[in-house]
């Protein structure tokens, strides 16, 4: 964050010209000494969820259904992904196009300009706080293998032919299962009397299960994914391609018709007038010249869909769906010591508040 105090009282230029504000334009090592700011226009940041299933057949799949009666594995590999959620946070960048500059001016009042590290006006004669995006999430990662060679014994090791292993691997699985049923039961002769080394016993012979049945069933692997990208909106839209997503490859460009489309809509909700230009409004623009520019942000809708499902749903305050106006310079003069802080997404006054110098 920039503090910057100025030996003046506030004189901006604008950027831009318009014919009814008679304003130069700010160019580099032309216009005096003095601070120049920007005014922000708002972005999204859109956080993409996604599951990913990672399938691998097992070694003994061709013999799953004539060995232990499981029907249906499939001996290819696969890769499956679902779209989980689709998530939206606006945050500000300076908008080139709204550049101003804080002139000095003697005899006048000392103000404290405060910008953020990208130069968007942050606050006069007191702190703001700037803001920071959080940041995206990180997805999950697997946890570490059963590794099913570690739970069989030398016969399936030696075994002379991959169907007399899988034979005496399936054996194996059947002899767990009795024991598991037998300890159960309590028919089993070890079976122990504090339940806490019963469960223990349990959990071991699952453990072995499970590992054994990989070689058969193959194995599934699940992980969440996390995708951010960004969007600067500079006009409405009307379910327009977002991204694609693909149930083979996940997220995919918007123009990669491997996958299908989810879109976006944005709407102006008119929450600020048109501004009207005629000579009275031209007149007391020219005298507020000398003053801070600001945004007057408008409201804009936002909705994320697919044609099965609508992932976000919002509204946000946006600086590009609004005007700029002008505080007056009268409000720091020598008289008066005015405190603005502004919104760092928008542009828009945050706090206003005058005090005696």
């Amino acid at each position: 964050m920039k503090k910057v105090m100025l030996a003046s009282c506030l004189t901006l230029l604008a950027a831009t010209a318009s014919a009814q504000t008679e304003v130069a334009p700010y160019r580099p090592g032309v216009t005096p000494d003095g601070v120049t700011y920007y005014l922000p226009r708002t972005v999204i940041r859109f956080v993409v969820t996604a599951e990913k299933t990672v399938y691998r057949p097992g070694e003994f799949c061709k013999y799953a259904d004539r060995y232990l009666r499981l029907r249906g594995v499939s001996p290819e590999a696969s890769t499956t992904w679902t779209l989980k959620d689709v998530s939206a946070e606006t945050y500000g960048i300076p908008d080139k196009e709204k550049l101003y500059n804080i002139r000095l001016k003697s005899k006048t009042l000392a103000p404290l300009v405060e910008l953020t590290e990208d130069g968007i006006l942050l606050a006069i004669n007191t702190e703001g706080e700037e803001e920071t995006l959080a940041p995206v999430p990180t997805g999950t990662r697997p946890g570490k293998p059963l590794n099913p060679r570690d739970y069989m014994d030398q016969e399936m090791l030696s075994a002379g032919s991959t169907a007399k292993t899988a034979e005496l691997v399936a054996q194996e699985i059947y002899e767990i299962r009795e024991s598991r049923n037998a300890l159960i039961r309590g028919e089993a002769d070890n079976t122990p009397k504090d339940g806490a080394q019963l469960k223990l016993m349990l959990d071991q012979l699952t453990l072995q299960e499970t590992a054994l049945l990989q070689l058969f069933k193959g194995t599934l692997e699940t992980t969440t994914e996390i995708f951010s990208f960004e969007l600067d909106p500079t006009e409405e839209v009307d379910k327009t391609v977002l991204f694609r997503f693909s149930q083979r490859r996940g997220l995919v460009d918007k123009d990669d018709l491997g996958g299908e489309p989810v879109y976006i809509s944005i709407r102006d909700l008119k929450t600020v007038p048109e501004p009207v230009y005629d000579e009275k409004t031209a007149k007391k623009k020219a005298k507020m010249e000398m003053g801070v520019f600001y945004n007057v942000p408008g409201r804009a809708a936002l909705t994320v869909f697919d044609a099965q499902k609508t992932y976000c749903k919002e509204e946000y305050t946006m600086g590009q769906f609004g005007n700029v106006e002008i505080l007056s310079d009268l409000l720091f003069n020598k008289k008066t010591a005015t405190k603005v802080t502004f919104y760092q997404t928008s542009g828009g006054i945050k706090h206003i508040e005058a005090e005696e110098p």
